[in-house]
């Protein structure tokens, strides 16, 4: 590989040949501002924050796209350069709806972050250039868009259109009436907006936030004829810390369930008991399918922006998908039927609030199909992973100093199985385990699948069960699910089970986690460090495989008798539905 060698603010410095100046800056240990780059989702040089001054030539250049070359010479805090960028961040605020103090993401702002570094303390400019503020987008049930704050970065755009191919929104008009929104003036409720949140977590300001339910939470916590019950999905442990400054990768499960009670609910239960029970469910699916010659590949149901990106893009593969609900509407379900009856309360009563690292969720939530068979929503609000730390904020709980407690019975107990469900390749993985016991008829101890696991948007593997040979893929991100589902319309592939996260890296990397900015999402692998956490915590289970939890034998001995059973089916399994494009 050819080096180059160059000067940054009087350091030198060797970087290969390819090199941007803001990554041969970083390597030198000299931070250049940014606020439209994101590294491998959007570097287009827009915003003009990242200019620096070369020697030799007539005009500052954006460092996000500008290559190194041989002998290049760099200064990036000269007074052309600070005034630039200060007029920039000036006209932009200009043109930004500034009420920060009643904006969701006030203190986690990377335009107030650049305001604050570049000492910009009075704006010159009128206020929204002298527009008139534009309405809310909020009919849908997962996102909310709030053009007045966009700084017309494109991030949204480019992980909405390259990434995730979907494609609802994109830049409408040219020069100063430029703007991010929906084809035809529609809101995002009326396109084929799958919910995954994606837009989310890469936008810097509030322009686009989750629908948030915490008021509808409140309420039902100060009802006292509600029996309110939380549970937590298996990621969201692995990003909530980052809200209260812990280190990426911490675990503190124990301080999140204690936090909960604090709050004054009912119960907390966990998620990944409704994981393992979603394994028992979807592994008997596939073994029927597998040995009844059943539609091929069975597709994993459980990324409910997967399921509707499916829905729009993909009906032929409708037949593919599994039956099975999610599982925290498996689990909502459970607690609405057995868990009611066996306490003795009324299902008209309990509030089931799902905890998750997920905007799709609530989108999911509101569907016809997710009822049970005590006539009640399986669950009946989903806040995110940053909503569940705003509300412990907002109650005053020092999330860091909590003492560790267990999640409740008699649903408390989980396996390793349903703990690395949020990691990509995780329901891959936990259900090769539970599959391979089941048809080989052994206790195997050989349970590590690696080659399911890691973050790369696409991995297949042939795994050998009982002298069967079983093809599997993994794929997460919907631009990757997409490139899949072609390939096998094609014929160009064939799979036995396939895997589907709608988010790149999985639910670790989900929409509804707790948002990092680009000075740490553009150099540090959030999905990588989120999942070995999850593996972490897998290899100090004591139960490591779904079909050996003891809360799911009870389960299926006292009320739903065995996996795939008419009463199951009720309960946990559902169906889906052609959705139009436009």
């Amino acid at each position: 590989m050819k080096m180059i060698n160059l000067k940054i603010d009087g350091i030198a410095v060797t970087v290969p040949e390819g090199t941007t100046i803001l990554e041969a800056a970083r390597a030198a240990g000299v931070r250049i501002p940014t606020l439209c780059f994101l590294k491998d989702v959007n570097e287009i040089g827009a915003c003009r924050m990242c200019v620096v001054e070369i020697k030799g030539a007539r005009a500052l250049q954006a460092a996000c796209v500008y290559p190194v070359s041989e002998g290049l010479e760099v200064i990036t805090n000269s007074a052309a350069v600070r005034k630039s960028r200060k007029i920039t961040l000036e006209l932009i605020l200009s043109n930004h709806d500034r009420s920060c103090l009643e904006c969701v993401r006030s203190q986690n702002c990377e335009l107030q972050t650049l305001a604050s570094e570049l000492g910009v303390t009075g704006i010159k400019f009128p206020e929204l250039g002298g527009r008139e503020l534009q309405p809310v987008d909020d009919l849908s049930y997962s996102v909310v868009r709030n053009p007045n704050k966009c700084v017309l970065c494109r991030r949204c755009v480019s992980i909405c259109k390259n990434v995730q191919t979907v494609g609802v929104i994109d830049t409408m008009e040219r020069g100063y009436r430029t703007v991010v929104a929906s084809p035809f003036g529609k809101n995002l409720a009326e396109t084929p907006c799958v919910n995954c949140g994606q837009c989310i977590a890469v936008c810097p300001v509030g322009a686009l936030t989750e629908k948030s339910e915490k008021d509808k939470v409140y309420e039902a916590i100060n009802d006292p004829d509600k029996y309110v019950v939380f549970q937590t999905a298996p990621a969201v442990r692995f990003s909530i810390g980052e809200a209260f400054g812990m280190p990426i990768g911490s675990r503190p499960t124990g301080k999140m369930v204690t936090a909960i009670r604090r709050l004054g609910v009912d119960k907390v239960f966990d998620t990944d008991t409704g994981a393992d029970l979603t394994i028992m469910e979807e592994g008997t699916e596939l073994i029927e399918r597998l040995q009844n010659g059943g539609k091929l590949p069975m597709i994993t149901s459980c990324s409910p922006g997967w399921i509707k990106f499916c829905e729009h893009n993909f009906p032929d593969f409708l037949d593919n998908l599994s039956s099975c609900k999610s599982p925290h509407e498996m689990f909502g379900a459970v607690v609405k039927t057995y868990f009611a009856g066996k306490e003795g309360i009324d299902p008209a009563k309990i509030f089931m609030v799902s905890v998750m690292p997920c905007t799709a969720k609530k989108f999911e939530a509101k569907r016809d199909e997710m009822k049970n068979s005590s006539g009640f929503a399986d669950v009946d609000a989903v806040i995110t992973t940053r909503e569940l730390a705003a509300m412990i904020k907002e109650n005053g709980i020092d999330f860091t100093n909590l003492p560790d407690s267990e999640f409740d019975d008699p649903m408390g107990a989980a396996s390793g199985a349903g703990v690395i469900f949020g990691a990509t390749g995780g329901v891959m993985e936990a259900a090769l385990r539970t599959v391979a016991d089941v048809l080989t008829g052994e206790d195997l101890k050989d349970i590590d699948y690696h080659a399911v696991r890691g973050v790369e948007g696409t991995k297949t593997a042939e795994v050998s069960i009982n002298g069967r040979t079983v093809r599997v893929a993994v794929v997460s991100g919907l631009g990757n699910a997409r490139k899949l589902l072609e390939s096998i319309r094609a014929g160009e592939a064939q799979y036995d089970f396939i895997e589907v996260m709608a988010c790149p890296g999985g639910c670790v990397n989900g929409g509804g986690q707790v948002i990092q900015p680009s000075c740490v999402r553009s150099w540090v692998d959030l999905r990588a460090i989120r999942a070995k956490a999850s593996y972490a915590e897998d290899l100090e289970m004591p139960i490591r495989k779904s079909h050996e939890n003891p809360a799911i034998k009870a389960l299926y001995s006292e009320f739903y008798g065995k996996p795939g059973s008419e009463k199951a089916h009720h309960d946990l399994h559902t169906h889906y539905q052609k959705r139009d494009n436009y």
